[in-house]
């Protein structure tokens, strides 16, 4: 009986057929691995262009929600949404220079937090109940306005006129410690205004970016929030932001 073999090349045939396919398969996991690590460093690169935006994007959630509970008479949890944006209005500056992520849109972003934070936000906390009061609630607005758009400094490391952040935070320890004492605010904003409208010079703090007594001093805050007493937290803000406020040159210089 006779025996028939299968042709010689089929073998070959079938050997070349699976190495096609393993050829195949092992490009495409290679451009699947690929496109991960594409796509893992493309997220990262966002990341890393929008973490001073989320920060600043944060402070404008924080003086949003400051301003309803202003408009519902919570005014102590209006206070304590101030002192987050405080810090958040501290962070995104440093974020954003570390990471060498600065941009136009970023810095219209931030100044347009601080504007509702401490412009708008802020002034909400004068209880206005009069056209006097309204009058003191707008110039203080449109204090931080001329400061945040007009008050521009040529210098390295300086700030021309009082940065609103520590006028908003030393009126918010005085709210906090007096219970809302209406007269000692309003002599309180005054006297803001008039620093903020002046164009004295300010050192540039960069609390997060110098000294470690700086750091120390931010993480202290961040502990206040979150952990002490309103009482003590209230002293705490007011010292810091009155240092500051006083004697920038002599505590805050910065030369880094």
């Amino acid at each position: 009986m006779w025996m028939v073999s299968p042709p010689a090349d089929e073998g070959c045939h079938q050997l070349a057929w699976l190495w096609d396919h393993g050829k195949g398969i092992f490009q495409y996991t290679k451009k699947l691995f690929l496109s991960k690590q594409v796509g893992r460093a493309q997220a990262l690169e966002s990341v890393r262009k929008n973490a001073a935006n989320a920060l600043s994007m944060a402070n404008l959630i924080m003086g949003l929600s400051s301003i309803l509970c202003s408009l519902n008479r919570h005014y102590q949890h209006s206070c304590w949404l101030l002192l987050g944006g405080f810090l958040l209005d501290l962070a995104d500056g440093a974020v954003a220079r570390q990471l060498n992520a600065c941009s136009a849109l970023g810095a219209k972003m931030d100044d347009f937090a601080d504007f509702t934070s401490f412009g708008l936000a802020t002034a909400l906390l004068l209880q206005t109940q009069g056209v006097l009061d309204g009058l003191l609630a707008i110039a203080y607005v449109l204090a931080v306005f001329a400061r945040l758009c007009f008050f521009s400094s040529e210098i390295p490391f300086t700030y021309r006129g009082l940065p609103c952040p520590y006028a908003s935070s030393l009126l918010v320890s005085i709210f906090l410690l007096t219970g809302g004492n209406v007269m000692l605010l309003r002599v309180a904003a005054i006297v803001m205004i008039l620093f903020m409208v002046d164009r004295g010079f300010y050192p540039h703090d960069k609390v997060l970016e110098s000294q470690l007594w700086k750091k120390v001093i931010y993480a202290g805050g961040i502990l206040a929030v979150l952990l002490l007493p309103t009482t003590v937290t209230s002293i705490y803000y007011l010292a810091w932001s009155a240092s500051y406020i006083f004697s920038p040159f002599a505590i805050w210089s910065c030369k880094a």
